[in-house]
């Protein structure tokens, strides 16, 4: 999502939050939801956190004024949410943190069966190894490998310093290639 899209979108939901609101969230809920399945590893989670952030948005929206809307970095704002919904979830232990097991299709320049079955397995291997990261580093790692954010939207998002988010990529990416070379070695 750039930022000129945002721009449009902001400025919809000052002139009118109904229909401004229906446009983020058709422009949205599929990142949402791609960002909540890979900090969550369930579908049905992934889907809660969404629609959770979702109501939240649109409950600080009617709070702010338009001019507030207007500045708002919305892919930024959007994940920040979802990220605290996580973890508010995990604090309460109704979500679990597990490997992660994507059902989501792959795509697969050999549409054949075995192809897929491959590749869906080696998908389902890598989330299971991003799954087992420390949470700084998963949190640091899907932001900027799986949503494809800066280093500075990623330390928006967390909270931190950019070099930290840098880090905590570095190291994250370090250790899943470890676990994922030590894996290819016992095969």
């Amino acid at each position: 999502m750039g930022a000129e899209r945002d721009a449009e979108l902001t400025a919809a939901l000052a002139g009118d939050l109904a229909s401004g609101f229906e446009a983020i969230v058709h422009a949205y809920q599929h990142p949402l939801y791609a960002f909540a399945l890979a900090m969550s590893g369930e579908p049905a989670d992934a889907e809660e956190v969404a629609q959770d952030t979702f109501v939240r948005a649109h409950t600080a929206l009617r709070r702010y004024p338009p001019d507030r809307i207007r500045e708002l970095k919305l892919n930024a704002w959007l994940h920040q949410i979802a990220l605290n919904v996580v973890r508010n979830r995990v604090r309460r232990r109704s979500l679990r943190l597990v490997p992660m097991e994507s059902d989501m299709p792959v795509a697969d320049a050999s549409p054949g069966p075995e192809a897929r079955a491959l590749s869906r397995a080696a998908l389902r291997e890598l989330a299971n190894l991003v799954s087992g990261l420390p949470e700084q580093q998963r949190s640091a790692v899907v932001l900027r490998c799986v949503q494809g954010m800066t280093y500075s939207e990623a330390a928006t998002q967390l909270g931190q310093p950019e070099g930290t988010v840098k880090s905590n990529v570095h190291r994250g990416l370090q250790a899943l290639r470890r676990r994922a070379g030590s894996l290819s070695e016992v095969s």
